[in-house]
Parts: C-alpha cells; structure tokens; sequence
C-alpha cells in the first residue's frame, strides 16, 4: 500500500509537506497489515497506539534536531515508517498474544507489502531497537482506548438489553476512522473520553431509532466521570467524521 502523491527523489521522505500525508498513509498501512495478518483486535489497537499516539508525534523532534545517524531514521521514509509500522505490530504481539508474529513471517510480509525498500532480517531487529528507544522501553499498553472501549461495552451489556444492538465492528470501524484522521492523539487527550465517545456514537450509528430509549450519555456519565457537554461534543465530531467519509466514499 503506497501512497498517491508526488514524490522527491526515489522514496517520499518526511520533510515538513509531507508530514500529514506520510502519517495517513502508514496508519493504513498498519490497519491494512493487521487485518491481512490476522492479528487480534488488542494487537491491533496497542500498535496503533504504540505507533501512531506515540512513536510517530516523536519524530519531529528527531528529525529537526538530527539526532539519530542511523539510516532508518535518516531520511526518514514512507517505506521505513512501514517497517516501523510492522514493528509495533511485532510488539504488541508479543505483548498479548502466547504466539507472537514471527521474524520469519514479518519479513516475508514486509517483502510483498513494502515496494520501495527491500528490508532484511537485521533491519527488523534494529527497527525494533530504534522503537523502543524512542518510546523509552514504556510500551504499557492497559490505558489505550480499546480497552477502555471494549469494558465499557461489556458494561452497558449488563445494564440494558439495548446494548446487545451496538455493533462492535462498527466500533472498532470508527476507532480506524479516527486513528486514520489523526483525532485519536490531536483532538482528544484521555482514552477514557474518547471510549466514551466512540461507543455513544457507535449506539446512535447501529442501534434502531425506535431503540433509543435507554439513556446512554448520563449512565456513560455516571461510569466515566465527564462533563456532559464534552461527552455530546466529542460524539458530534465522530458522526461528522463518520459522516465526511461516507460522503466521499
């Protein structure tokens, strides 16, 4: 999966015009790489957090200071964000999972995905160095979205038969759609608000009109301590983006 848009040179580097378009691109890379790898659903959101909340905001300040000499970060390109991109998939398997993605299999992947650079076994390895460095060796994963998401359903499922009607891919869709805008790190610094959120649209998005009688903003409310009007703005800038996205589809 590579991006549409002129280039400089052979490979699309991350100068400044660039930086919004790289991210886009590789966050669906990894969303595309998790579903073709068939990795489970805590893989998948731990490495988007990993990736995306963490690693990729740190770079700016890697590349403006030029720290780093190493040539997986010098230039930094689309196709060494794809192999970092795997990285943090290799990561959070081995964070969750009794049998993590291999190297073996990382590398047969990367060889048919990535099309502009040729990785080797040695690359992932220092790919995996170079991640953890910049993440300072906290890779937590227990305060990401999902999980706060993924509780907060099971909750709202004990409480009211309407919640057996809230769609859990159509949540997990609209948390891709935001990882894939950038509204999980920019627009909403707690992971317990943006859970909230994403599940009170998910219930207007899925659950019948005729449904809606279980008051879902005060009980989300009541479990997760918000202001109510933060709750109802942060769910009003889900459906629009939900929303732009049907539109240009």
């Amino acid at each position: 999966m590579q991006c549409n848009y002129a280039m400089k040179g052979s490979r699309t580097t991350m100068e400044s015009e660039n930086l919004p378009i790289l991210r886009i691109c590789v966050v669906k890379f990894l969303i595309q790489s998790a579903h073709d790898l068939e990795v489970a659903p805590i893989v998948k959101y731990s490495a988007l957090s990993l990736f995306a909340d963490r690693f990729y905001p740190s770079l700016s300040g890697i590349t403006s200071r030029n720290a780093s000499r190493n040539w997986l970060l010098q230039p930094i390109t689309e196709s060494n964000l794809q192999l970092f991109a795997l990285v943090s998939l290799w990561i959070s398997s081995k964070l969750h999972t009794s049998h993590p993605l291999s190297v073996k299999l990382l590398k047969s992947f990367g060889d048919k995905m990535i099309k502009e650079q040729h990785f080797m076994t040695r690359d992932l390895l220092d790919a995996e160095v170079i991640f953890m460095q910049i993440l300072k060796f906290e890779i937590g994963t227990a305060n990401i979205t999902f999980v706060f998401l993924e509780e907060l359903l099971i909750q709202f499922k004990e409480v009211a038969k309407v919640g057996e009607l809230v769609n859990w891919e159509a949540c997990m869709d609209v948390m891709d759609l935001l990882y894939e805008k950038e509204e999980t790190s920019v627009s909403y610094s707690s992971p317990r608000s943006l859970a909230a959120a994403i599940l009170v649209a998910s219930y207007l998005i899925t659950v019948p009109v005729q449904e809606w009688e279980f008051p879902v903003i005060p009980w989300v409310q009541f479990v997760m301590p918000f202001i109510e009007e933060d709750i109802v703005e942060q769910v009003r800038d889900i459906l629009l983006q939900v929303l732009e996205t049907e539109t240009d589809c």
